[in-house]
């Protein structure tokens, strides 16, 4: 690409980048040419996703405001980019769920436990029994087809999916990795939010919240400092001590 023609790349990278109010960096790594097209065809009319060039990025980062410039610490090596005029929290959560699952590949993390139950397959004999046995996988020939003995557990979660694994689980025809848009960071009306950040909405934050309170509540009972919430255990506690005492003494 001639100087100029990177030039015009980076002012039209500038425009879109203030003409939003929200903007997102995504990592598409490993993210499938089909999943990307679904979820793009998914948010279409609330946002725009965009492959790019980091080094465009990189540049039309620095010409606008220093705010949005700070994003440029969250490019992966393959970025993209959400722009939208929704709030970055709400569209968090409705991304996050935009997932699907496809085969894993070598190297892959595993997000849950695979389990892979005994039964037959549609596989015609041949190498791919000593193929199983690679995984630990038990099998044999019944009606003409391979069939899997004995229920076995190929891979816990975290663990990494092996180069003998993989091959075998798409024969099987199934899919365990979860993949979908990995948004690393958004910019949003002047501040700018990181994954960890985002992550706490939904679900799993008013996990978080409901857990904090039952932590508190048990400290608080334990050391005996009275709240309205926890006035009736104190006393339930109390009531416990008193009558195991009673027993101990006999009286």
């Amino acid at each position: 690409m001639v100087k100029e023609e990177k030039i015009k790349k980076v002012g039209e990278m500038e425009k879109l980048l203030t003409t939003y109010k929200t903007i997102g960096i995504i990592d598409l790594h490993k993210l499938p040419n089909k999943q990307m097209q679904e979820i793009k065809k998914s948010v279409r009319g609330t946002a725009d996703l965009k492959v790019v060039k980091k080094s465009t990025l990189l540049h039309a980062l620095k010409k606008v405001s220093w705010k949005i410039g700070e994003l440029e610490k969250s490019i992966p090596l393959q970025p993209g980019l959400v722009l939208t005029n929704a709030d970055a929290f709400k569209f968090y959560i409705k991304i996050d769920k935009l997932k699907s699952l496809t085969f894993a590949k070598e190297g892959d993390v595993v997000g849950e436990e695979i389990l892979i139950t005994a039964g037959p397959t549609s596989l015609l004999p041949g190498p791919v029994i000593s193929e199983f046995a690679k995984v630990g996988l038990v099998a044999g020939v019944e009606d003409g087809k391979v069939a899997i003995k004995r229920d076995k557990v190929v891979a816990k979660k975290g663990d990494v999916v092996s180069k003998e694994l993989a091959p075998i689980l798409r024969k099987l025809k199934i899919q365990t990795i979860k993949v979908g848009l990995n948004i690393v960071a958004m910019y949003d009306d002047g501040f700018i939010y990181k994954k960890d950040s985002l992550s706490l909405v939904g679900d799993s934050y008013l996990d978080k919240i409901k857990d904090a309170f039952h932590q508190a509540l048990n400290l608080s009972v334990n050391i005996i400092y009275p709240t309205k919430e926890n006035i009736g255990y104190i006393f339930a506690k109390a009531y416990q001590q008193a009558k195991a005492i009673q027993n101990k003494i006999g009286v």
